[in-house]
């Protein structure tokens, strides 16, 4: 549960948010905050700071409130274990603080920040972004070629850009059958993929379709040829029973020897199939066994050359391979930074993917993140409706990770439908302004809108949660709008054969009347969703 909303009042004395865990350092607590002055943050009123720090890695935010009732703000790198002799007249570069101030609420500053991070920090902030389907959903570890060239039909069938091969393509003395073993080994499997990437990578080219792959460099299985070979190159503890998580241990990248190879992973695969047209790169595993067997008596230099030994990767690999889109995750929202994301277009927010839970997910990455970085997809968690869990994946970067085999005749059509409504709006969705208009915290609905610049069209996404039987409901408010333009409504999104619900379906309005009275959306039925395009007269 990612980014989950969390307020309180700072008093007299330390406030302290840290994290320790290194290679998956925002795996309990994000890099980010937001500060409000002298009440409770609110969306459109109030002084408020939202801050951040980039940087991959350990990091601490401090509050102090002093006995005079003034605050101090320290973030910066976690000095814990982290000690670091400077030679004579070496530079050491902290980490940027990136904040933005506000004097109208919480929407101006995140309105801010997604402008800022278009034009100036995300991997290709201005281009768009692939939709596309990914198998591992449909096959987990257990698929052949065979069956990967059958999903590519099923993509092509829902109308995504791409097709995306997650985890277990690789390794062949252990081969890659489950995550206990093969990682490191970054070959094809003969047994599943006797033609190797190549012939995946040209079938779908053929297909009308990118092809993209999951990496995982950074990490290794002890039962794997690269952990037989180079345990020299793994963090861990000399003497000491290992300790695993998620089966794995993490490669040493204060080494420049790792840092080659790291690089290497992503290289050779392009070098060999040039063909391959974005990289899922993931982290599952903190740092665990702090010790670098490169280090030696500079062991506390560890956390720190660790990140610094990943830049240097990523500047490779943006270097050599500047247009190719990558995915930043990390076992979910694990690595949520912008110094990363200066090299990948976009991240995975969190391995949840329930629709329900992802509104509030979504909903606390959207104060810092615009929508075209945070990826969405369609998966089968949850027994909401179908349309509900497209809705929601809508409202950032849309992907789908389900089985498309599986779908009714009626859900296929309407997930094309809704493909084809992403693309043709996602100039408003990716780089429009987010306007936040009712919060899943406050009550059983939710309600954000995405508005162009010029306010000639705007796109509005609203969700009855877990109404109360006999609610109260009340009209949404729309922001956003030229209150002298008049505006149709329509709603899109809907399953084959049915009819929109909305009152103001086929009407218009004028700007005005839509911000300062409303239209009635929310309803006591629970999990239903619609999305209403509104457009300029």
């Amino acid at each position: 549960e990612e980014v989950r909303i969390n307020e309180q009042q700072l008093s007299f004395g330390k406030k302290v948010i840290d994290t320790k865990l290194g290679t998956r350092a925002n795996m309990f607590c994000s890099p980010f905050f937001i500060l409000s002055l002298n009440q409770k943050a609110q969306e459109n009123e109030g002084e408020v700071i939202i801050g951040t720090l980039a940087w991959t890695g350990n990091f601490r935010f401090t509050f102090e409130i002093d006995q005079n009732n003034g605050l101090r703000v320290l973030s910066g790198i976690n000095p814990y274990a982290s000690e670091y002799e400077l030679k004579p007249n070496e530079i050491f570069r902290t980490p940027e603080f990136i904040f933005t101030y506000s004097s109208q609420g919480k929407g101006t500053a995140s309105r801010n920040f997604h402008d800022w991070a278009r034009t100036y920090q995300l991997k290709d902030g201005m281009g768009s972004r692939l939709t596309l389907l990914n198998n591992w959903e449909a096959t987990y570890f257990d698929f052949n070629e065979e069956k990967l060239i059958a999903l590519f039909d099923e993509a092509k069938k829902l109308g995504v850009d791409m097709f995306l091969l997650d985890d277990g393509w690789f390794a062949n003395k252990y081969p890659r059958s489950s995550d206990r073993q093969g990682l490191g080994d970054w070959e094809e499997t003969h047994d599943k993929l006797p033609n190797g990437i190549g012939k995946l990578v040209s079938e779908a080219t053929a297909k009308g379709l990118k092809f993209g792959i999951w990496i995982e460099p950074e990490m290794v299985n002890p039962k794997s040829e690269l952990y037989e070979k180079h345990k020299e190159w793994v963090i861990h503890l000399p003497n000491r029973e290992e300790y695993y998580f998620r089966n794995q241990l993490v490669l040493d990248l204060s080494n420049p020897e790792v840092q080659d190879y790291v690089f290497g992973v992503v290289d050779r695969l392009m070098t060999k199939y040039p063909g391959i047209a974005y990289f899922k790169w993931d982290c599952n595993s903190p740092i665990t066994n702090i010790y670098s067997p490169y280090l030696k008596e500079k062991q506390s230099h560890l956390y720190i050359e660790y990140v610094r030994g990943l830049y240097n990767v990523l500047k490779r690999v943006q270097e050599k391979y500047p247009d190719v889109p990558m995915m930043l995750c990390s076992g979910g929202g694990g690595r949520s930074d912008y110094e990363a994301l200066k090299y990948f277009t976009e991240f995975w927010p969190s391995d949840n993917t329930d629709p329900v839970e992802r509104i509030f997910i979504q909903w606390g990455y959207s104060h810092l993140f615009p929508a075209k970085s945070i990826a969405a997809h369609v998966t089968s968690w949850g027994k909401q409706p179908l349309k509900f869990r497209v809705d929601v994946a809508s409202m950032c970067k849309l992907g789908f990770d389900i089985r498309v085999s599986e779908m009714k005749e009626t859900e296929l059509a309407f997930c094309q439908q809704a493909v084809k409504n992403f693309k043709r709006l996602e100039e408003v969705i990716l780089n429009g302004d987010l306007y936040r208009l009712v919060s899943p915290y406050e009550g059983n609905h939710a309600a954000l809108m995405y508005a162009n610049k010029d306010r000639e069209k705007a796109l509005l996404f609203t969700f009855d949660i877990h109404p109360r039987y006999g609610e109260q409901t009340y009209p949404v408010r729309l922001e956003g709008l030229d209150p002298d333009k008049q505006y149709k409504i329509e709603e899109i999104n809907l399953m084959p054969g049915n009819k929109s619900s909305v009152s103001a379906n086929g009407k218009t309005f004028s700007g005005d009347y839509l911000m300062k009275v409303g239209i009635p959306l929310f309803s006591a039925t629970e999990n239903t969703s619609h999305v209403l395009e509104i457009t300029a007269q």
